[in-house]
Formats: structure tokens, C-alpha cells, sequence
């Protein structure tokens, strides 16, 4: 181990040349002892302590990867940038189109509402802020569950209002619409929001009556709702 990059505290110097090592791809037990040069017993005893919390993770081939829990850590990094932004664009975004505007963020097998800027009068689609929202129904559940690795897409779309030929349309436009999916005379458009290596982290939406966003709110509204997803991605990548 390079004791140049040396902290102090010896089992968190380990378990980091550990996850560096994993930086490069999978590898085996044999190959993380060769990179880190750390004793067999020693490398073997970090990554299962690391993959207990995620950190570290399994290939199907038995080797060591880097754990899903690091991408989460990612998108919650990015997370503060991501709400400094989203006030006045969503507020842009509202004023622009004349509709209300929503920010979504998944979280678990729901979609929570983390920002929201409300057409000022008039009949409109409220979605306060904290508001939980399934993953079956509406626009931005749609874009939230596009991108998904195929295993979990495919379960997203099980009880779904939506069908994978929808998620392809999405995914082939960059851009999704519902019309009555989530809730009864309500229709909306959204887009995604793209954090570290060009994950989806969030859908921006805008959403109100069918009467005025019609049965294809798409064509009114898509070019605004993408450039709205656009400058949020810029933002949390500027940021980071």
C-alpha cells in the first residue's frame, strides 16, 4: 500500500486502497491482494466488511466490484446541488409554460415530490412538496424508471400504467407524457435530470388539466420541460 496517501488510521488507509483498486474493474481476491498489497487474509476480511455495507458488491462471476451503496452516496452528494438549483428554474419553467412544475426524485418503489413551483391561479394540478407519489402512473414516474437496468425496469413495470413500448418512446425522445395516468383529468411532460456518469437522479414535470395541455401536452410543452431537465444537469454537474 502507497503510504504516501497514509491518513493515520490504518483499517480506513486498507479499506480505500481497497475500493481504489476496484476503481479499475472487477477483481479477485488474488488480484485485489497484487494491487492493494495487503495480506490475503487482510484483503479478504475488508472487502466482505465493505460489501456488508454495500460499499463492495459481487460480480456474477464471484469477483469484487464497487457496491451500489457508493452511487447512492453519489446522488445524495449532489442532492443539495441539485434543490439550490431547482428553485428558479422550476419557477422559469412555470412561467414559461403557465403550468405548475414538480421536481421528483425516486425513492424506493415511490417517487417523492423534493420541489415544486405552483401556477399562481386558476385550476391546477398541486403537488406539494414531500408529497409521495407511486412508480405506476404519470409522466415523471415514467422518466424516473426509463433508464433502469433491465431487472429492475421490468419489475418497475409490473402493476404499471405504462408498458416498456412507453419507456422506449421515452427513452428514444429523451422525454415522456402522460394523459389521465395518474390522476383523472390531469396531464403531464417530463424529463430527466442526469447526475456522475450520466445517471438518471431526477424527473422535472410540468402538470395541470387536460383542457389546457391537451391529450398531446408533448407538443406543447416537451422543448421547455427538456431544456428545464438541461440546466439542472449542468447545475449538479457544474457543482460536483
Amino acid at each position: 500500500m502507497d503510504n504516501s496517501n497514509s491518513s493515520g488510521v490504518g483499517v480506513l488507509d486498507k479499506a480505500a486502497s481497497v475500493l481504489n483498486a476496484l476503481e479499475a474493474g472487477p477483481a479477485t481476491l488474488a488480484t485485489l491482494v497484487q494491487m492493494t498489497g495487503l495480506a490475503r487474509p487482510t484483503a479478504h476480511r475488508l472487502a466482505v466488511a465493505l460489501e456488508h455495507h454495500r460499499l463492495v458488491a459481487r460480480d456474477m462471476q464471484g469477483r469484487f466490484i464497487l457496491g451500489p451503496r457508493l452511487a447512492e452516496l453519489a446522488v445524495a452528494a449532489g442532492e443539495d446541488r441539485l434543490l439550490a438549483a431547482a428553485g428558479p428554474i422550476l419557477t422559469h419553467l412555470r412561467d414559461v409554460t403557465g403550468e405548475s412544475a414538480q421536481l421528483y426524485r425516486r425513492q424506493g418503489d415511490m417517487r417523492v415530490c423534493v420541489a415544486a413551483a405552483e401556477r399562481l391561479s386558476g385550476l391546477r394540478d398541486t403537488v406539494p412538496v414531500g408529497a409521495t407519489l407511486p412508480m405506476s402512473a404519470g409522466s415523471a414516474a415514467q422518466v424516473l424508471l426509463a433508464w433502469e437496468e433491465p431487472e429492475r425496469l421490468h419489475r418497475g413495470l409490473q402493476g404499471a400504467r405504462f408498458t416498456a413500448t412507453t419507456l422506449a418512446g421515452v427513452r428514444r425522445r429523451g422525454w415522456a407524457q402522460s394523459v389521465a395516468e395518474r390522476e383523472p383529468g390531469v396531464a403531464s411532460v417530463a424529463a430527466p435530470v442526469r447526475g456522475p456518469g450520466n445517471r438518471v437522479v431526477a424527473a422535472v414535470s410540468v402538470s395541470g388539466p387536460i383542457e389546457r395541455l391537451t391529450r398531446q401536452p408533448g407538443r406543447l410543452f416537451a422543448p421547455a420541460v427538456v431544456e428545464a431537465a438541461q440546466r439542472l444537469t449542468e447545475a449538479v454537474r457544474r457543482a460536483g
